[in-house]
């Protein structure tokens, strides 16, 4: 048993993990796979349009009952900065001029969005189990709105004055995020990335200062995390990275390559794909542009003049361009399909922890 069912209750799951949202790389199939081992599955929504979320919504209801969690950004946009694009533009010259890109040729603009009118509409029309945002929280009209349409709402937290302040402000559950998750820190009251707190030292004081289950998130790949998460105080676990080399995740031929290679110290917090500071396998941009550069544009403005990039790189066989968001456990997953995953990620927790209860 485990030793913690607040989470299971809340969430009516299964095994107290979170399949974390990860937008661009997985579809309504990891989401699935996560459902059917018990997980809360969950669908990353701030780059897809409503029409395709309600689309894979459907699939994943046709496929499986069990609860579904939708996730958004609560970031506030910004315009873009036409003096800022222009020194971004001259700092990536190089790299288009190696490619035979012509910089002045038109871009697809970045697709991030915050979460808005037409997509809380569809929260109230689709009422999923629960809500997740990162960044924080949308204004208390939209929270008033999505907790009336039936929803559990939970966000994440990078330091425990960001937790006190979304218990205070209405999330039913928090994510503790660890400096070691992969993908975009969720900070929203600091700026600060070099202060940012490993997993196993955020999750207890997390714990100490709000009354909410608080789920922790951050370099969590086997057994041993998620009892130790556990052993610290947290009601469940957000996993991420052990699912991108399920088959169903959607990472490119290039990205399979280099998180089969992934050691421990693969990852760096870098700015320079989006405008935002993240976690993912360093790649050639990251390493000689930052990982943390002025010059990048803010988020997500950043990451429009690399799309013609990594297009041309991923055709050459390369990932120079490519966000790769992975956290610092990457060496630690398994290529198996995201049910059987999601199973033995849960057996081997309640392994470890009746092992530790036994001493």
């Amino acid at each position: 048993m485990w030793p913690d069912r607040r989470l299971l209750d809340l969430f009516k799951i299964g095994v107290p993990i979170l399949q974390a949202p990860m937008a661009g790389v997985q579809d309504a199939d990891i989401a699935i796979g996560a459902a059917e081992g018990g997980a809360l599955c969950s669908l990353p929504c701030a780059m897809i349009t409503v029409e395709k979320a309600r689309e894979q919504v459907q699939i994943i209801r046709q496929r499986v009952s069990a609860p579904i969690n939708l996730n958004f950004f609560t970031h506030k946009a910004v315009d873009q900065n036409p003096a800022q694009e222009t020194v971004w533009k001259k700092r990536l010259g190089s790299y288009y001029k190696e490619y035979g890109i012509d910089p002045a040729a038109p871009i697809a603009s970045a697709n991030r969005a915050p979460f808005d009118g037409a997509m809380c509409e569809l929260v109230e029309d689709l009422k999923p189990e629960v809500v997740s945002f990162h960044f924080g929280l949308p204004d208390k009209a939209y929270m008033n709105r999505v907790k009336a349409a039936g929803c559990v709402v939970i966000s994440s937290a990078t330091i425990v004055r960001e937790a006190q302040w979304l218990e205070d402000n209405g999330a039913d559950a928090i994510i503790a995020q660890g400096a070691e998750a992969g993908g975009h820190r969720g900070m929203f009251l600091t700026e600060s990335v070099a202060s940012q707190i490993g997993t196993f030292a955020l999750v207890p004081q997390v714990v100490d200062a709000v009354r909410v289950p608080v789920i922790a998130a951050g370099g969590i790949a086997d057994g041993r995390g998620i009892a130790a998460a556990f052993m610290l105080g947290a009601a469940g676990v957000q996993i991420g990275s052990a699912y991108l080399r399920c088959p169903e995740s959607k990472v490119s031929a290039v990205g399979r390559a280099a998180l089969g290679n992934a050691a421990d110290d693969s990852t760096v917090i870098t700015n320079v794909m989006t405008g935002r500071p993240a976690r993912g396998i360093l790649n050639r941009l990251m390493d000689e542009v930052g990982p943390l550069s002025e010059d990048a544009p803010a988020f997500p403005h950043a990451a429009t003049p690399l799309g013609p990039l990594k297009a041309a790189a991923e055709k050459a066989g390369k990932s120079d361009f490519t966000n790769l968001w992975s956290g610092q456990a990457q060496s630690i997953g398994r290529e198996m399909p995201a049910a059987d995953l999601t199973r033995a990620l849960a057996a081997a927790g309640l392994h470890r922890l009746a092992q530790m209860a036994a001493i």
